[in-house]
């Protein structure tokens, strides 16, 4: 029989003894956690993402009823997830587009969705008249092409807003979360995109722009 796995982000007290309450409560619902990351923690409280099987047939609405039964417990978002969280994820990225044979960028398009656990990734660049350039992207990357993106040359890792004029209006129905990294001297910028949620953490963001560093460092000292 196979199992469906889902990705929670769950918002809970960070206290001794929570996390065991959690499992416990998903396990009453025949839920079985295979992996946990900690994303971020904050004064007294903690952001996760389980990775959790349930049974076919089983609706992962019960998971969320069942989470937030206890006090403190809020989930943010649930969807589907293929794998399993994996540790050190960035630093094996950064090592397979050093080791690449292939287009280094193409590499890390590819691959960051899996790490950072975002829907599509791509790597876009000015265009003349203050047009984009779209110079690589990931499976799943939107059809509808980018035309312009007010916010580059871009300085620093940062969440962008869905909702802004530059954003196309398919991407904006999608509900389409948006974070940003510059590459190299920020001419390029790596974008991620998260369908239906949810916003990207503060940590998040961190992280994204730490990888982007050390990837445009490996980039120019290939050069």
């Amino acid at each position: 029989m196979t199992v469906v796995s889902y990705l929670l982000r769950v918002y809970l007290e960070d206290r001794p003894g929570s996390l065991g309450l959690l499992a416990v409560q998903l396990g009453s619902v025949g839920a079985d956690i295979l992996s946990l990351e900690v994303v971020e923690r904050g004064e007294g409280y903690a952001v996760d993402d389980l990775v959790v099987d349930i049974a076919p047939g089983s609706l992962p609405d019960g998971l969320i009823t069942a989470a937030e039964k206890l006090k403190g417990v809020r989930v943010d978002s649930i969807r589907p997830y293929a794998g399993v969280l994996d540790t050190h994820r960035e630093l094996e990225l950064v090592d397979q587009v050093a080791t690449s044979d292939d287009e280094r960028l193409q590499v890390l398009v590819d691959n960051t969705p899996r790490v950072l656990r975002v829907s599509w990734a791509m790597v876009i660049t000015g265009g003349g008249n203050g047009g984009v350039l779209q110079l690589f992207g990931s499976s799943g990357a939107p059809e509808t092409p980018l035309t312009t993106a007010d916010w580059l040359p871009l300085d620093r890792a940062r969440q962008l807003d869905g909702s802004a004029d530059w954003v196309p209006a398919v991407w904006q129905d999608m509900d389409t979360r948006l974070a940003a990294a510059p590459l190299g001297g920020g001419e390029k910028a790596i974008l991620l995109g998260r369908i239906g949620g949810p916003d990207f953490r503060p940590s998040e963001v961190a992280r994204l722009g730490y990888l982007a560093g050390i990837v445009s460092t490996v980039l120019r000292a290939e050069n």
